[in-house]
């Protein structure tokens, strides 16, 4: 009897299916956790293109105005519609938004049309005058125009929220004394929190003064929304400081308290000496005329200005004079003889001499008068009083075993000569009334406080750097996240495929030969899967790998327990025609 087995047999009996499944049945063959995981991830996925594309083309709106009043919100929802404009208001209404690319385009249409007007009317109404007005009307709308006018210049400052303008503009008259003067009230409603200073109340005040002709600034009133009179503060020189004064206080304070440094720090050390100057500045601008006059004196001739000299012929004597009569026509007795320029009788003014009788002098003569006019400017800035206070820290003693001993006050003397520093630092006037103070006490020293270092996820730069690549990243990131955590796990097999078993039967008939040696017994080795055994469903490339090596690994089995067998099955493989 044969015993040999039967190749062909052993060789139907080694084969191992490696059909790979369609997509289909290996979705079907996952695990529900696996399909629930790959269906949430599908759904996140579509989810976040959907919102991205949607992102995409969403309308990014802009600020077209702000705080407009009813009347002017309504005006320019109008326009927008007639000009066929998409709009939308902000959260509460407080603003008009169009889309970015129309803000420019639609902002130059509205101006075209004077809106938004800011409740306030301005020369447009001079624009559509009608026949027949009257001169009392055109005056009135004038003014109107004006107040209008001037309230839209007002509100174009930063601060300023609305601004309301009051004109009171007199009737001309021919009567220069019954003339009244302009004058002129503003009201301001400010922004939140926003304030006006001197400056830019005075350049409201001249601003109407100077639109209106022969108003004074001082005729102009200035008032916030709380009733506060704005403008009385700024009303003459000296009425306060404004910024370029108080900034230069500040340097000449500045400038003093870095002299006393300067000067006692190499005395006593850096850091141990702290100084506060105050000082009290004359802005006031002052100007003085003097004119004096003083008499011509000294040796040096006198200077002449002017001279008149007068001749008027006489009628060659004495004229007939007296009481009518015998008497009165009698000549003058001759009198004596006199020498010429000797003295006698006393002529009155302007009187002839004897020798010259019939000639009328006059003679006027005026010399010039020592005259000086003075005109003295005071210049501004000027210091009216200084005030300085100097703390001198205690000095650091070193004891005989060379270690620091407790600090000790500086003596009287150094105290004597650091104050008379102070004072020639700052230049000390007594008459000025200046006052020095110079303190000798120890310092308190206080560490700084530890350096807190910030995580970098708190820190400002990377906060900035994250809000401004959310927008780029976050949807591709979310993508990412979605594909890794959720659609990759399901796709993978949730349990390798395990290694094909033997069936607990193995049905290993052996069939023996006839005697006549005519056929060849066959050894019948069948191997079939195991109900429990699950099935082979590769996946994917690891998955059929893994297969292949699962039948490699039963081969070596098989040729293990029975060697004759699987000889018998290569020998009858290499016996095959190619």
């Amino acid at each position: 009897m044969d015993t040999r087995p039967n190749p062909a047999a052993v060789t139907a009996a080694v084969k191992v299916p490696t059909d790979q499944a369609s997509p289909l049945q290996r979705l079907a063959a996952m695990p529900n956790r696996n399909k629930i995981g790959l269906a949430l991830g599908v759904m996140l996925l579509t989810a976040l293109l959907a919102w991205g594309l949607s992102a995409g083309r969403q309308t990014d709106y802009r600020v077209l105005y702000a705080s407009l009043s009813d009347k002017d919100g309504g005006s320019v929802i109008a326009a927008l519609q007639q000009m066929n404009v998409a709009y939308k208001y902000a959260e509460g209404g407080g603003a008009i938004l169009v889309p970015a690319d129309k803000v420019h385009d639609a902002r130059l249409k509205l101006a075209s049309q004077g809106l938004p007007r800011g409740g306030a009317v301005g020369f447009e109404l001079m624009e559509n005058q009608k026949f027949g007005t009257t001169q009392f009307q055109e005056r009135l709308n004038f003014q109107r125009g004006l107040e209008g006018e001037l309230a839209r210049s007002i509100m174009s400052l930063q601060a300023v929220n609305q601004a309301r303008v009051h004109l009171a503009l007199p009737q001309q008259t021919a009567f220069l004394r019954e003339q009244q003067k302009p004058s002129a009230s503003v009201l301001l409603t400010l922004h939140g929190g926003r304030t006006l200073d001197r400056g830019q109340v005075a350049g409201i005040v001249h601003l109407v003064a100077s639109s209106v002709p022969d108003m004074q600034p001082r005729a102009v009133s200035v008032v916030d929304q709380n009733g506060t009179l704005l403008s009385q503060a700024s009303e003459g020189p000296g009425a306060g400081l404004d910024a370029p004064q108080l900034q230069y206080v500040r340097q000449a304070e500045q400038s003093l308290q870095q002299r006393i440094l300067t000067i006692l720090e190499p005395i006593v050390g850096a850091g141990n000496v702290r100084a506060q100057v105050t000082a009290e500045i004359d802005f006031t601008q002052s100007e003085s005329t003097a004119e004096t006059y003083a008499p011509n004196q000294g040796s040096s001739p006198q200077a002449v200005r002017s001279q008149h000299l007068s001749e008027a012929p006489g009628a060659g004597g004495a004229g007939a004079g007296g009481v009518p009569g015998a008497l009165s026509n009698q000549p003058a007795a001759t009198p004596a003889s006199q020498v010429n320029g000797a003295p006698g009788a006393i002529q009155p003014p302007g009187a002839s001499s004897g020798a010259a009788a019939g000639v009328k002098r006059d003679a006027v003569t005026n010399y010039e008068v020592d005259k000086t006019i003075k005109v003295t400017r005071n210049a501004t800035g000027n210091i009216r009083r200084l005030s300085a206070a100097v703390v001198v820290n205690h000095m650091s003693l070193v004891g005989a075993d060379g270690k620091a001993a407790a600090p000790a006050a500086l003596p009287a003397a150094q105290m004597e000569q650091v104050n008379a520093l102070v004072r020639e630092a700052i230049g000390f006037s007594k008459e000025r009334g200046d006052t020095v103070q110079v303190v000798n006490a120890p310092f308190t020293s206080v560490a700084p406080p530890p350096a807190v270092e910030l995580p970098l996820w708190r820190q400002p730069e990377m906060q900035d750097l994250a809000r401004s690549l959310a927008p780029w990243l976050g949807l591709p990131l979310a993508a990412l996240v979605v594909i890794l955590g959720f659609i990759r796990p399901a796709l993978k097999t949730a349990r390798a495929p395990a290694a094909p078993r033997l069936s607990a039967t193995v049905r290993d008939a052996i069939e023996l030969a006839p005697a006549d040696g005519g056929a060849s017994g066959v050894t019948k080795v069948s191997v079939e899967p195991d109900a429990d055994a699950p099935a082979l469903l590769p996946t994917a490339e690891a998955s059929r790998q893994q297969a292949r090596t699962t039948q490699l690994d039963h081969i070596r089995q098989l040729a293990k327990a029975d060697p004759a067998t699987v000889a018998n099955v290569v020998r009858n493989w290499a016996s095959q025609p190619a």
